[in-house]
């Protein structure tokens, strides 16, 4: 993450403003891995989170998956605001992808995920018959960047531990095939990102949700661009969970949430980066309520 020049925000603090940024070198080998099995594949699922679900997408999916019937999972559902789930779900569909909203933790709408599968491989299943083919299972590669639960849907869907599962991006490390029955078998593939984000604000959301390694982030940088984010579209919200005085000017700072925590420094300051950790925490968990940071787009 490269540093900027300081600004002064409405957080009572005098932060860094920094370059969301993060592409280790496996990303490199999983991609080429990918790139080498996609000839295998009839169909790409790709997992994105419903929080934020362009961001989520790794674009250099699109190109990977040319020509092969694609599924769009909107994970995490129950951590999204339920309106904005709807408004996405119609995006895809006029885009004309396949997608459903899902929650892989408790399995809700992972028993709608096969009968997607054999909408979107229609024509597929059809050649096939038409050419004789029997019991040739569809072959699906299941993508997705860091931290969007991969291994979390798989193992849902499956119905048993197939792979690790974690809350931190770079669990999974390899490729891994797996039998879910007759007619499916899933390729499971580590998560990765792309090179550089043109736009520093998909970082910033994915940063948000985890998929940008914490340990290269500014906690309390992230803290407050997160607080000026659901400041705007949530206003209110912070304020609600933490007890602090509602002002129509600016959000609650980090030292209020520190305050209001008992988040003190020898000294009597605030601990900013405890607080920080606290609110970046309480957004992933849902603690903060469900909320939707990007907004379908109007029109499609």
């Amino acid at each position: 993450m490269v540093p900027r020049p300081l600004r002064r925000r409405g957080h009572g603090i005098c932060e860094i403003e920094m370059n969301y940024q993060w592409y280790p070198g496996h990303m490199t080998k999983a991609k080429r891995m990918m790139e080498e099995n996609i000839k295998l594949i009839d169909l790409i699922i790709e997992l994105v989170d419903a929080r934020i679900p362009l961001a989520s997408r790794n674009p250099d999916i699109d190109e990977l998956g040319k020509g092969k019937s694609r599924i769009v999972l909107l994970n995490k559902s129950d951590l999204a605001d339920a309106d904005c789930n709807q408004q996405w779900i119609r995006y895809f569909q006029e885009s004309g992808v396949h997608v459903l909203e899902v929650n892989s933790r408790t399995g809700a709408g992972v028993r709608d995920i096969s009968p997607l599968v054999r909408a979107a491989c229609a024509q597929k299943l059809e050649r096939d018959r038409k050419r004789g083919i029997v019991n040739r299972p569809v072959r699906a590669m299941v993508v997705g960047i860091p931290n969007v639960g991969k291994s979390t849907f798989i193992n849902s869907f499956t119905g048993r531990a197939c792979t690790k599962t974690g809350n931190k991006p770079g669990v999974t490390k390899g490729k891994q095939w797996i039998r879910l029955s007759k007619t499916l078998e899933l390729l499971d593939t580590p998560g990765i990102l792309w090179p550089k984000f043109e736009d520093n604000r998909v970082g910033m959301y994915l940063a948000f949700i985890g998929s940008i390694n914490d340990d290269i982030i500014i906690g309390e940088e992230l803290a407050c661009d997160l607080l000026d984010c659901v400041g705007e579209l949530y206003p209110g919200v912070v304020e609600s969970r933490y007890g602090i005085a509602r002002k129509e000017t600016a959000p609650g700072t980090l030292e209020e949430i520190a305050g209001s925590r008992f988040c003190f420094l020898k000294g009597g300051q605030p601990d900013l980066k405890k607080a920080a950790a606290i609110l970046t925490d309480d957004f992933r968990s849902g603690r903060l309520g469900r909320m939707t940071l990007e907004r379908a787009p109007v029109g499609k």
